[in-house]
């Protein structure tokens, strides 16, 4: 252990990984270590059962009815990938795709009223969606139809819209879009957590939504993905990617101490030696004294042995409840598995229900979802405080990544991975130069 590296890397999470295998691909020597004997950090798979419930204190463990303790494998973080999104990028960008099998999420549902309603995200699911009502469908077909011609490189296409200034309650407000449909377009396919968007210029909003619809027409039943066995292979996928190009890999080995010169980081010492390294990749356990508290999150996980009420039978889906719908700032996400994914005994479903918090009491607010979800054979409640690094590493040469936050997909922490990697590199991430041959994340094979 006791070399120079261009690269330590604290912690096994996602964002770590990603990180790890990028700047390996890149040529750089990376050392990759975790004080944990598992992978995944914050964001790992649990299994066997029995160890979910050891860590949740239930001390009387799973029942018989659960089925095996092995067969299941349960995300403490839940996430969907987006089947045209930045981790699918990164995922064909250094060949991780070759470790994992995805399968598509079978649909995308969001809240109304107390009721739950498929997304219309096309203009033939438009007109057929219960949402609307006759006249508003037309104008959101309108909508959809500026939405998928809209070229940010052609003026042509902007309809008197100017992408750096219109505000995108001015578009909705153009198109007359009533405040139903502005909930589900701006959550449900732009995936916003909060309404603070529609006073920002509407570029960045048409563009996520875009790739919503974009993601969705790639495999049809929606723009989700989810590998088989749980999010607990996305990250052992780098770690394998990482060795292959020379990166070392060390878990179970305590971080004893970060280790600075003249307020640059130059090493980290473990069991009484020192690698030495010129940066320096971690989460926020690793250093705490460098980060600050953004607000909590809560994730109950529902085991369930039944699909959800009104999702067709689904055996996976996502549904959102946009806060309007709830009166609250921020929106609930609830996001279904089973054993069609390898994650729990047959005929089980994993449920999990997660919002930003933001009263004193936090499971009364995850509610909504849980009415959606009964009944609940057991229940599994985490709440977690969200950290952000105070500051962004250009002296220190520290880089630090967010918390995973209460969204169900992973464009947002694959806006962090780009930003620590722009940090570090000095210039962006870009997925347009990329060395490798594109393939479907399926590769060849039928899905």
């Amino acid at each position: 252990m006791d070399e120079e590296y261009d690269v330590i890397v604290l912690g096994t999470g996602l964002t770590e990984c990603i990180l790890s295998g990028i700047m390996s691909v890149n040529g750089k020597k990376v050392l990759h270590m975790d004080r944990n004997p598992y992978y995944g950090g914050e964001s790992s798979s649990i299994t066997p059962l029995e160890e979910l419930y050891k860590r949740f204190q239930l001390l009387e463990g799973p029942p018989e009815s659960m089925g095996r303790g092995r067969d299941w494998n349960v995300d403490l973080i839940p996430k969907f990938l987006m089947a045209n999104g930045q981790l699918v990028k990164m995922l064909l960008y250094t060949e991780v795709t070759r470790y994992l099998d995805f399968k598509v999420v079978e649909g995308s549902f969001v809240y109304k009223g107390g009721k739950i309603y498929k997304v219309p995200s096309t203009e033939t699911e438009a007109l057929a969606s219960n949402l609307m009502g006759m006249f508003e469908k037309r104008r959101f077909r309108k909508f959809l139809v500026f939405v998928a011609n809209f070229d940010e490189n052609d003026p042509k296409t902007f309809e008197g819209v100017d992408p750096q200034t219109t505000s995108m309650r001015d578009v909705y407000r153009k198109f007359d879009l009533g405040q139903d449909v502005i909930d589900f377009t701006g959550h449900a396919l732009a995936l916003y957590r909060t309404d603070e968007y529609l006073d920002q210029p509407c570029l960045e909003t048409i563009n996520r939504i875009k790739l919503y619809s974009e993601s969705l027409a790639r495999y049809g039943k929606s723009p989700y993905l989810y590998p088989l066995y749980g999010l607990g292979e996305l990250p052992q996928g780098f770690a394998r990617l990482s060795a292959i190009y020379g990166g070392t890999y060390m878990l179970n080995k305590p971080v004893d101490d970060i280790i600075m010169e003249n307020g640059k980081v130059v090493g980290v010492k473990s069991e009484g030696e020192v690698a030495r390294c010129k940066q320096l990749i971690c989460d926020p356990s690793y250093i705490p004294d460098r980060v600050r508290k953004a607000g909590q999150v809560i994730r109950i996980i529902c085991i369930l042995s039944h699909p959800i009420k009104n999702t067709n039978d689904a055996n996976s889906c996502q549904i959102i409840i946009p806060q309007n719908q709830v009166n609250r700032k921020s929106d609930i996400y609830v996001c279904m598995i089973s054993y069609a994914h390898n994650v729990a005994a047959q005929g089980k479903y994993i449920a999990i229900a997660s919002t930003t918090v933001e009263t004193a009491e936090p499971e009364k607010e995850v509610e909504p979802a849980l009415e959606l979800l009964e009944p609940i054979d057991q229940k599994f409640v985490a709440i977690s405080d969200l950290y952000e690094p105070i500051d962004d590493g250009s002296e220190s040469q520290v880089f630090c990544s967010c918390s995973y936050d209460a969204t169900t997909h992973f464009e947002t922490t694959c806006n962090d991975i780009k930003d620590i990697y722009k940090r570090m590199a000095g210039s962006a991430f870009d997925f347009e130069n990329m060395k490798r041959k594109q393939n479907d994340v399926f590769g060849e094979a039928d899905q």
